[in-house]
């Protein structure tokens, strides 16, 4: 649930002019540990599960987009 969300914010910012891409990352992973926390309470683990899912949704995407580039490179 938390990666889908940061995938929605990721995208809401990507999207916005005012936001340069490169602090997308850091945005993302920031919103991801206050969902985890809100989610599994104060903790460490809680941190850690943010960071990870954060870090998670920006790797997912850039996966796909990388794919669907060489899908289309490949089609040249």
């Amino acid at each position: 649930m938390v990666v889908a969300a940061c995938w929605v914010i990721g995208y809401i910012l990507k999207i916005t002019p005012k936001v340069p891409d490169w602090s997308i990352v850091y945005i993302v992973v920031v919103f991801a540990v206050i969902f985890a926390v809100g989610m599994m309470g104060w903790g460490i683990e809680s941190i850690i599960q943010g960071i990870l899912t954060g870090a998670f949704a920006v790797f997912g995407h850039q996966a796909v987009k990388q794919a669907a580039e060489g899908m289309k490179d490949r089609g040249k």
